[in-house]
């Protein structure tokens, strides 16, 4: 008899839990391959898309942070403007302050656009000096720490109730004055991208409607975003985290030039599932594989993905080699 979470989701809470569109026979195939094949490539993915092993997984914020400050480099010498989709809260930042110190390279050319924010229904954000307002922690890890080099106050955008519904039209104006776009982004625990949650496909009637979004205000979050949320950044207190989010959406994040990302050690199945599973609005993390860029992760995020205690037994169980000079 097997006991998975396939063969008993049937009639418990959990079905309900999990997102409508997910397939969990095909997040399960998808997680079946070998570590070693992770990186193969697949016909939908941009052929400037590449996942980057990495055997250290703390040095992938240093990786990150002078990825963007390269960006912002480059864009500078060549007197470009620089439009850049920001996440709050990601370890990347000291460090690409730390680069653009190093190079002494000023940012008066590159516009700030944070991803999301938390709101409530009606999309109403914390006030900007509020504890946990995203506004607080832009400034205080990166615009802040640059001092004279600083992004300009003019250009640093926030997705709050009355500047998100304007990122459409001053990204595009951006673009049309030939700036380059670029994203930095996480894979979150539902395969979100920014806050962008994957029940909102049942909003739309197809996919080509679906990618024309560019923003929404007061969502309702995924019930294991908030618990992600609780685990990761409110010490598992999940009463102090919001059920709702602001989020620019996929008619502005896929518009990119270029993506920078990250899949962390507790997201391993999203990562393979990113990977290998073709792009569906259910799954929004799925579409970074179509633009030019890098997903960061751990090498040993790639797995195997098997329950902890068999890997250990099968770990006990395995021959020891002997080594060239040892006894017979």
């Amino acid at each position: 008899m097997k006991l998975d979470l396939i063969s008993t989701l049937a009639g418990t809470p959990m079905e309900k839990y999990l997102p409508a569109g997910w397939d969990m026979k095909k997040f399960d195939a998808c997680c079946s391959h070998p570590p070693e094949t992770i990186t193969h490539r697949q016909r939908w993915w941009n052929k400037d898309f590449a996942p980057i092993p990495i055997d250290n997984e703390d040095d992938i914020p240093i990786m990150m942070g002078h990825d963007v400050a390269m960006e912002i480099k480059r864009t500078a010498a060549t007197k470009r403007k620089l439009a850049l989709i920001l996440p709050v809260g990601a370890g990347f930042y000291r460090w690409l302050v730390y680069f653009l110190k190093s190079w002494n390279v000023n940012c008066k050319h590159v516009y700030g656009f944070t991803m999301d924010d938390w709101s409530d229904a009606e999309g109403n954000t914390y006030k900007k000096n509020g504890p946990k307002s995203f506004q607080v922690g832009m400034e205080e890890s990166f615009y802040e720490p640059l001092g004279k080099l600083t992004v300009p106050t003019s250009q640093r955008y926030y997705t709050t109730r009355q500047q998100l519904p304007r990122y459409p039209w001053l990204m595009n104006k951006l673009l049309k004055q030939g700036a380059r776009l670029v994203l930095a982004y996480g894979i979150g625990q539902t395969c979100h991208s920014a806050f962008w949650e994957p029940q909102l496909a049942a909003d739309y009637k197809c996919e080509e409607e679906w990618l024309k979004q560019s923003y929404r205000l007061g969502m309702p979050l995924h019930p294991l975003t908030v618990q992600m949320e609780a685990l990761h950044n409110f010490s598992s207190r999940i009463t102090l985290v919001p059920a709702c989010a602001n989020t620019i959406g996929p008619g502005l994040f896929l518009k990119a030039h270029y993506a920078i990302g990250v899949a962390s050690s507790t997201k391993a199945m999203n990562l393979w599932v990113t990977l290998r599973h073709q792009p569906d609005p259910w799954i929004p993390s799925t579409y970074v594989t179509t633009l030019s860029g890098k997903l960061y992760f751990g090498k040993a995020v790639a797995g195997p993905l098997v329950e902890l205690a068999a890997a250990r037994t099968k770990a006990r169980r395995k021959p020891r080699q002997r080594s060239r000079g040892a006894r017979k």
